[in-house]
């Protein structure tokens, strides 16, 4: 085949990869409440394979590998970086051979200081070796960015893992470690959405200990810290009434961690769920009605009033925090825009974290 014939039907590709990415961007984060016709069904009691379940569904209409980590440069100043890809399916069925194959892979990759914020995304149609994931070896990839495993990775744990990613004003490359295996959230990895049944399958690795390189307009610098990664697949994650979420994953100084969010409701309405999991691994989830999330601080960012300083309680454990930003323009304007950034809180707890705000 010419490279002619290549680049053509790269250029198609891309285009239609785009236009997807564009569809959903219109349609915000409401979109995600569409019926799911012809796709896989979330329900309770599913058994988890690893490393099986590292690798993706494409049953399912949507789902994200996605990595955070809160980091410290040689000179003791704090940093975030955040690695994600997302696949979605274009329609339900059989797998299409090559340039036939319906799935959507996108990529976004950030990085952020208290007074830089970079970021960029990718695009890349399924089926033609561009982008994708394997479960063993574990490896998840598009163009020159990839999640890696080695030769010695563990499946029940995740780890040890690469990871790298660029832009065209910033890169990094990491070393992740974790001595304890992936958690399950929700009610065994049955990760409730809403009261009328939406509903994904959700676990993660939030012990990863990070160690790597960040460079900022060529200004390398050696950091170190700990990185959360959340894997999560589902066909119709939101309900038709609401639109967007609050979530925030949180590194406890004593060695424990914490999810949470709120799916957000035309009504004014919330739902809210989290899981405690202690410093050895264990999960406990926490009930809506113990969990008080209250915004405390808006920021103007991209023509938008964001909440980006948060109160959070639950009174069930005394645990009572503020969580601030380290950059509140933390934005990341791609096809599919949010407010993604690291955070610190204090409080009867303090640590470090991330906040994603989405439909805003």
């Amino acid at each position: 085949m010419s490279a002619d014939n290549i680049s053509r039907r790269a250029f198609a590709g891309g285009i239609a990869a785009l236009a997807l990415a564009r569809r959903a961007g219109a349609q915000g984060y409401a979109g995600l409440g569409e019926a799911a016709d012809g796709f896989a069904k979330v329900t309770p009691g599913k058994t988890f394979n690893f490393p099986g379940d590292h690798g993706p569904h494409p049953e399912f209409r949507i789902e994200w590998w996605y990595l955070t980590a809160n980091l410290t440069d040689s000179s003791g100043a704090a940093c975030g970086l955040q690695w994600t890809l997302f696949r979605q399916a274009a329609q339900p069925g059989p797998q299409g051979e090559g340039w036939a194959n319906q799935q959507i892979w996108m990529a976004h990759a950030a990085a952020t200081r208290a007074g830089t914020h970079r970021f960029t995304e990718l695009f890349s149609r399924g089926g033609i070796g561009q982008a994708g994931v394997t479960a063993k070896p574990f490896a998840a990839w598009i163009d020159d960015w990839e999640m890696k495993g080695l030769e010695r990775t563990d499946d029940r744990k995740l780890a040890p893992l690469t990871l790298k990613a660029s832009g065209a004003d910033f890169s990094y490359a990491l070393t992740l470690e974790a001595d304890r295996p992936v958690v399950l959230q929700g009610d065994r990895g049955f990760s409730r959405k809403s009261e009328r049944g939406q509903a994904s399958y959700y676990y993660s690795q939030p012990f990863y200990r990070a160690r790597g390189t960040l460079n900022i307009d060529d200004k390398p610098v050696d950091v170190t810290g700990q990185a959360w990664m959340d894997r999560e697949w589902s066909s119709q994650p939101l309900d038709t009434d609401q639109t967007g979420w609050d979530w925030l994953s949180l590194h406890l100084s004593s060695g424990d961690k914490l999810m949470l969010y709120r799916l957000r409701q035309k009504d004014g309405q919330n739902y809210p769920f989290g899981n405690w999991i202690s410093a050895a691994g264990e999960t406990q989830m926490i009930a809506g009605g113990d969990i008080q999330m209250a915004p405390k601080a808006t920021a103007e960012v991209a023509g938008r009033k964001l909440p980006v300083e948060w109160q959070i309680a639950i009174p069930s454990r005394a645990f009572s925090i503020l969580c601030r930003p380290l950059n509140p323009n933390a934005w990341m304007g791609t096809g599919f825009s949010y407010w993604e950034g690291p955070i610190s809180f204090a409080g009867t707890h303090d640590g470090v974290g991330y906040l994603e705000l989405t439909g805003y």
